[in-house]
Order: structure tokens, then sequence, then C-alpha cells
């Protein structure tokens, strides 16, 4: 009894034609299938060698067959004609397993099935077969080799047994299980490196179902491309395209140089640095050309994946000497980029005879990598230089090629050009902040009266700064000047004249004028200097307003000089402007300024400006101002903050005017600090003056000064009873100084005097100055009064 095989038996229901062949290679089995297929009949072939029917080389023929159980043989058709068919070949045993023959077994249509087996095991991209449950099936050569393995070794696995327990396998399983769940087609691509090649891939895979012909859901077909050349197209170009938008935000040479860094790691990088010549963070004009020999670099940036930066061994803002064999100095003297590792003489050298980065590589994990240093040039100049390093592991070995020398090339240029916008722009900035800064305030000096934050914007145009300024000036008796000024057009002649303006109004208020009387002084200066320049040809016209706050009553006195009016932010929120008397422009002359008074709150803030702030966003004076008042009312942490607030809110991107603002928040002093004494005009009261102001010291704690304070009370209350008359009072102020004042009915300005030995009197003020700090008049609504200040003691 002979059992055919499975095949064979197949092969025999479906009527394809078939040969049995005993272990010598005679016929002895001739189906009606095959009859039809080589036209011999089974009498005709019987008994003859299977060999007779091969049409070329018999035995390599068989030996093929045996070996692979199946080829494509040409075989002689009984009317001589050559023709090729797919055979396959499977054992023939008998009853007790004993080897009998062999059954050749071909169909029509079996070589089309067997060029589809090819194809499938032959193609150049990697082929797999699962079933429902993704265990493998079928795979081909290509993915076995891609693999590592034998197609025995994983046909009937689950592929997560297979494979490591990664995010891309997991990836891979959910696709093959989407396939199934569905039975829809799935296309996606996939960035990694198989295991056993060394370069990482860009696969675009394509999964379907396989279906019977009742269409039963039998397993999953996969098919993968090797896109890695397109992948890294597209990587390169949307890096190109996020640099357009991501370098040079800003014109600021350190900050385009860490956007470089930034954006490239981790895309191209796991580090990069950015270093560059002092002359360029100066503003100053770099090398023209490619930089020969070594090279100092000063390192502006650098990014690493890693926080903290570990591979950084120069410090940010340090600089480093490169030597010529190095790869900067390479990269800088021949203008490409350089591409370099470990393993180059050039960079093992550098390496070690740079001790820090000779340590930090010896620190590092993994010591291996690849460098690429890119010039960064831009006009013809030379700038720096960047350096990207990738470290190169076991799961990460490519090192950067041409292609990645080509991308960085770009990038470099691309930031080379935006590095020289901020350099240039930095050097331009520099030149005007230099001027704008020797003619508006160089520092406040030290009051208590009030709390300012303060803006100066110029208008950026091509007339350059212009003549809006604004002060804070202390007076005596803890009052403060609170100034804004503008002169009538930029340039040169308007910023002279501001300097000019600023300088008289420190000297008039120095001499403690009233507002009014001081603008009237300054109206006269005005009208002095416009004839001055009228043999030049030129005209002034400026507004000033000039505002004087008492910490003591809580008053404020305020006179302008056709100048828009401050605005006030009470405390419980409520905005309005101040009624001033306008008054005209400084210069008209012949007419009369008039000072409004009011009282303030404690914590009441005083907005003053220059009519560029309210005229700005095309805005006419009444709504440019109601604008400020919202923007004031509007909640901020703080005047720094409430006058950025004010800036977004009035100012577009550029004002065609230059604008100041100056904020004061006011303080008052607790009654606490203050003691007043009103005294006749009797010399008998000098002693109870003293009393009086030396216990008052000694509430205070200031027993140190007790002495010299009596001294100064006895001096200036003599004075006022001897010169001036009632009223007069005395009142001491403890603040940052002690300040003691004494007024009187008289409006004459007592003097310093030398007096003579035998003189009786003549001494007082003398010594009043010399035991004192400071001291000085002023004028009152009913005389004068004569003050003197003494440091406090430290506690």
């Amino acid at each position: 009894m002979v059992i055919l095989p499975g095949d064979a038996g197949r092969a025999a229901a479906r009527g394809d034609a078939m040969v049995v062949v005993d272990a010598h290679g005679i016929v002895r089995g001739w189906s009606e299938g095959a009859r039809l297929l080589t036209g011999y009949a089974a009498a005709e072939i019987t008994g003859r060698p299977v060999s007779a029917l091969v049409d070329g080389d018999a035995a390599a023929a068989w030996q093929i067959l045996r070996t692979s159980c199946g080829a494509i043989v040409a075989v002689r058709h009984w009317d001589g004609r050559r023709s090729e068919l797919a055979l396959r070949v499977c054992p023939l045993q008998g009853e007790h397993g004993e080897q009998r023959g062999y059954v050749i077994t071909a169909a029509p249509d079996e070589r089309g099935r067997m060029l589809g087996e090819m194809a499938f095991t032959q193609s150049s991209m990697p082929m797999s077969v699962f079933d429902t449950e993704q265990r493998y099936l079928r795979v081909n050569d290509t993915a076995c080799r891609i693999l590592g393995v034998r197609e025995a070794e994983v046909r009937h696995r689950f592929f997560p047994d297979t494979v490591e327990n990664a995010e891309l396998s997991r990836g891979f399983l959910h696709h093959l299980r989407k396939v199934v769940e569905t039975g829809r087609p799935v296309h996606y691509e996939s960035w990694t490196r198989s295991s056993s090649g060394l370069r990482t891939h860009a696969w675009n895979i394509e999964m379907w179902p396989l279906r019977e012909r009742a269409g039963a859901l039998l397993g999953v077909g996969l098919a993968a491309f090797d896109s890695t050349e397109q992948y890294g197209a597209r990587q390169r170009l949307a890096l190109l395209n996020r640099a357009a938008t991501c370098i040079g935000t800003k014109l600021d040479v350190i900050h385009t140089a860490q956007e470089l860094a930034e954006l490239t790691v981790p895309k191209l990088a796991d580090f990069a640095s950015v270093d560059l010549l002092d002359s360029v963070l100066r503003g100053e004009e770099p090398a023209v050309g490619p930089v020969d020999a070594e090279v100092e670099l000063r390192r502006v940036a650098h990014h690493s994946r890693t926080p903290g930066v570990p591979e950084a061994a120069i410090e940010l803002g340090a600089a480093d000497v490169h030597p010529p064999f190095s790869p900067p100095a390479r990269a800088l003297a021949t203008g490409r980029a350089v591409l370099a590792g470990t393993g180059d003489p050039g960079v093992d050298t550098w390496l070690a005879e740079h001790g820090s980065r000779c340590t930090k590589l010896h620190q590092a994990a993994h010591r291996a990598f690849s460098l690429m240093a890119v010039p960064l040039a831009a006009r013809g100049t030379t700038l720096g230089v960047a350096v990207f390093a990738r470290l190169l592991t076991a799961e990460n070995p490519d090192p950067f090629d041409r292609d990645d020398a080509t991308l960085a090339q770009e990038l470099a240029g691309r930031a080379a050009v935006c590095v020289d916008n901020a350099r240039r722009y930095t050097k331009e900035r520099t030149t005007a902040l230099a001027l704008q800064r020797s003619l508006l305030p160089q520092e406040m000096a030290g009051q208590a009266a009030v709390e300012f934050a303060s803006r100066y914007l110029p208008a950026l145009s091509r007339a350059g700064v212009g003549g809006d300024w604004f002060d804070v000036i202390p007076l005596s008796g803890t009052r403060v000047a609170l100034v804004v000024g503008d002169v009538v057009g930029h340039g040169i002649h308007a910023s002279v004249t501001m300097g000019r303006l600023r300088t008289a109004v420190w000297t008039l208020a120095d001499v403690d004028l009233p507002p009014d009387e001081l603008l009237t002084h300054l109206d006269d200066l005005v009208g002095h200097l416009a004839g001055d320049d009228d043999a030049a040809g030129g005209e002034i016209g400026a507004t000033c307003l000039y505002a004087v706050y008492d910490p003591v009553s809580r008053r404020c006195t305020v006179a302008s000089a056709g100048h828009p009016p401050p605005l006030v932010l009470f405390p419980d929120g409520t905005v309005r402007p101040v009624e001033v008397s306008g008054g005209p422009m400084l210069g008209v002359g012949g007419l009369p300024f008039e000072s409004t008074e009011l009282d303030l709150p404690e914590g009441t803030v005083l907005a003053l400006f220059t009519d560029g702030l309210v005229e700005a966003r095309d805005l006419d004076v009444d709504a440019g101002t109601t604008a400020l008042g919202e923007a004031l009312a509007t909640p901020a942490g703080n005047l720094e903050d409430l006058c950025d607030n004010v800036l977004k809110v009035l100012l577009p991107r550029r004002p065609a005017d230059d604008v100041a603002l100056l904020l004061a928040r006011t303080r008052t002093l607790d009654t606490e600090q203050v003691a007043v004494w009103d005294l006749p005009a009797d010399p008998a009261v000098v002693a109870d003056a003293r009393r009086c102001a030396t216990e008052r010291l000694a509430r205070w704690g200031l027993d140190e000064i007790a002495c010299v304070t009596e001294l100064v009370v006895s001096e200036l209350v003599t004075n006022a009873i001897r010169y001036g008359g009632a009223p007069i009072q005395l009142r001491l102020i403890r603040d940052r100084a002690l300040i003691c004042e004494v007024s009187d009915a008289s409006s004459t300005s007592p003097h310093l005097r030398r007096a003579r030995t035998y003189d009786e009197g003549g001494r007082g003020l003398l010594l009043v100055a010399q035991l004192t700090d400071r001291w000085g008049t002023r004028t009152t609504s009913a005389g004068k009064a004569i003050w003197a200040e003494q440091t406090l003691p430290v506690p």
C-alpha cells in the first residue's frame, strides 16, 4: 500500500498532472492530467525513465527538484515542442514509512503560482504574512536579512515575543491588530533601526487584510518600503522652514545664537554651541573673509538634549583660544563645514591639549562622537562658528554626513545674517542710548516723598532723539518737585535746548521758588536763548509742567506752561485730570503763570506725561487722555507694571513722537514724625524752644544729636525773633534726616557774613552751616523759612 502525501492527494483530487516514479526514476504511474499536459498516453511512457521527458540536463533538474521540492523544468511535448512546467516533487512512502519513490505533480497554473512565490521570497522589499493572532506565517528573504533571523525561527511565533518591548514595537503591533479589527488597510511611517543594521531607517509600511474567496479574514499581509532618503529630505526641509520663523525673532546677538542652538537640538545634534568674535558682541565690524591661525572666540550660546548641558567645556560668556588644527579654527580658515570625530588626529590632539574638554570626555558615558564645525559668515564677514556634536551609541550609530553638513551650513548662514543684523542694530542702539543717557537723568537723588517710575521712548525716526525730559528733584522740608517738559522738534538742536532747560530747572528749584515763579524765570530764560539763537536762524518752543508735593501737609502745587495737565489716580481707583491753568508756552513772555493747589491722600498716583503719549495711534488729545485714564485705572502690581500697561495700551509699535511718562505715588509723614511749635516774638521763649526740641529728640531716640540740634534751634529762633517777627514757627521733621525749620514773617533772606573779633553777633548762621549737612532758605506765603538738615545717627 502506498500513502500519497497531502499535496499529491490534493493534486489528484483537482485532476492535476501527476507522475509516480520509483526509487530508480522509472515511471510507474501516469495520470490523465499528465496526458493532457504533455500529449503522452500512459502506455507510451509507463516503464520508461522519467528523465526521457526532460529537455536538457535531466540529472541537474532532478537534483534541484529533490533539494527544493519544486522547480521550473523544461519538458519535451509529444509533438516535439519544448514547454517549461512548474513541477513539485513529494517523497512516496510505503506502509511502514519506507522510501518507495516520488510523486511529481504539475498544474496548468502552477508556473504562475511559483512565480508569485518567487516574487514574494526574492522581493527587495521586506514582506511578511501574519495570521489574525499576530503570529508570523511567512517572512521573505529581505525581511529575514533585516531582522537578522531565519524564517523558521519566527514562523508561528507571536510578534511581541520576537522583538524588544519598545514604543516602536508596540506601535507595529497596534497597527496589525487594527487591520484585523477593521478589515481595512493601514499605512504609516516608522523611524527605527533594525536589529541587524547599523543605520537608522525610515519605513513606509503598508498592511492589508488577506481574505479567502468567501470573504473570511485569514491574515494580514505586510510590505515595507525604505524611505530613509525621502524622510531625511522632509526633515531637513521642515527644519529649514522652522528656521525661517524661529531664528532672528529679536535684534539681539546672544538671543539669536541661542535660537540656533535650540533649533538644532535634538533634530540635528545632541549638543550645539555658538562661539562669536568679541568684536561682534561689541557691535564692531568683524574680520573680513576667513579667519586664519589661532582664533579666540567667546561662548554665547549652547544647548543639549541632556538637562544642565553637561557636555559644555566652556561656560557661557567665557573665551577660548582654538588652535589651527581644531575643527572650529579649520572651519573659520576654510569658510566651509568641517566633519570630524573621535579618531581624527586633529580632534584627538585638540581634546588632549584642552584640559576642560579632556576631562569632560573622560567623564562622559559615551566617548565616541561625531563633530561638525560650521562657520558663521554673512555679507563677506566672519562672525564666529557653530559646533554640533552627535554621540555615537549602539542605538544611534550614525555619524554626520554631507547632507547634515549642507543642512547645517544653510541654518548657519541664515543665523549669521540675523546675528549680523543684530550686531548692526546693537551698534546703532548703543550709540543712541549713550546720547540718551547723557541727556536724561542719570540717577534720582534720594527723597522719601514719592515712589516713582518713569519711561522715556525716543521716536523711531531719522530725526533721532528729541527734547522730551522729566525729573524728580528733592527739595527742602522733605518736599519733592516733579517736572516734565517737551522741546518742540527733534535732533541736536532740541536735545541741546532740553539740556539747557533741565539745568535751569534744577538751578531754580535749588532756590526753592514756587511753581508759578519758577516757570516765570524759565520763560525769561527761553526768551534769552531764543534771542541768542536768532542770529543762527534757530527758534525755540517748549512746554513744561512743574509740581511740588509736600508729604507733611499732603498738598501738591502745580503750574503749567502750555503743557498737558497731569492725571491723578486716587486710592479708590478713580482717575481725573488736574484742572490747571494752562499758561503760555515757554518763550512767549508777558503772560503770567498760575499755580493750582490740591490735597492728595496717601497712595495717590500723579501721572505726568508729554503729548506724544496721548496723541499716539492717531487719537486727538481728549481721546488720548481718556484712554490714559482707563489704562491708569487698570489694576497693576506696582508702578513699573503700571508704566508698562500704559505704554502697551496707548503706544503703537513705532511711535511717531517722543514719549516721556512719570508716575509718582505719594507718601505722607506720620504725625509722630513731625513736631510743630508756634512761638511769640519774645527772646524769653528761646530757652523753651531748646527744651521742647530736646524733649522731642529724646522721644525719638536721637539723643546723640541733641546738642547740635539745641544749638541750631537756639540760633534760628533767635534770628527769627530779632530780624523776622511774628508769626514765628519752629518745626522738627524726622525722616531720612533730621530737619529743623524756623519760619517768620520777614521775606528778607539771611546770608552768611564774617564777624570781626569783637563783634557780638554775626556768627549764628556760620555755626549752623558748620554743624549741619545742609542749610537754606525758601519763601513762604507768610514770609520765609530757614532750614537745616542733620544726618541721623546709625542705629
